[in-house]
């Protein structure tokens, strides 16, 4: 599979899907998006399971501005809807391949079960005075 354009419209629907989602947010103008480009389409040949999908941040200002993209590129990873990995910069392909692998191998029941446990102690901390 190569990779897919993603819009406003269709973000949340490919983040939301189950398995990973990578993201690499980029522009025509970035020198170090050009070069990281072919690095993450030949992933995708390889990868065929996982959604590799390009966010053009002049295209697509609105999306770029609400997922707080202040450099590009930016990379970002979901598995199962859960956003495991967020950073600026291109990658080399040993380092995005290893980014897959440890993807791949994540436990998402333990990684949910984590997310929601942080959660609830958050808005329910100590002298939290209400049922539960």
């Amino acid at each position: 599979m190569s990779t897919v354009e993603i819009t406003k419209d269709n973000f949340q629907d490919m983040i939301e899907k189950g398995g990973i989602v990578l993201l690499d947010f980029w522009a025509e103008w970035c020198g170090p998006c050009r070069a990281f480009a072919p690095v993450f389409e030949k992933a995708s040949e390889v990868h065929t399971d996982i959604v590799f999908g390009k966010i053009d941040t002049e295209v697509q200002q609105e999306l770029a501005g609400a997922a707080g993209i202040q450099a590009i590129p930016t990379l970002m990873l979901f598995r199962d809807g859960v956003l495991l990995f967020r950073e600026a910069g291109a990658l080399p392909p040993a380092a995005l391949e290893e980014l897959v692998t440890q993807a791949r191998a994540l436990d998402m029941e333990k990684v949910k079960a984590e997310i929601a446990a942080h959660q609830k102690e958050h808005v329910h901390g100590p002298g939290c005075d209400h049922d539960h």
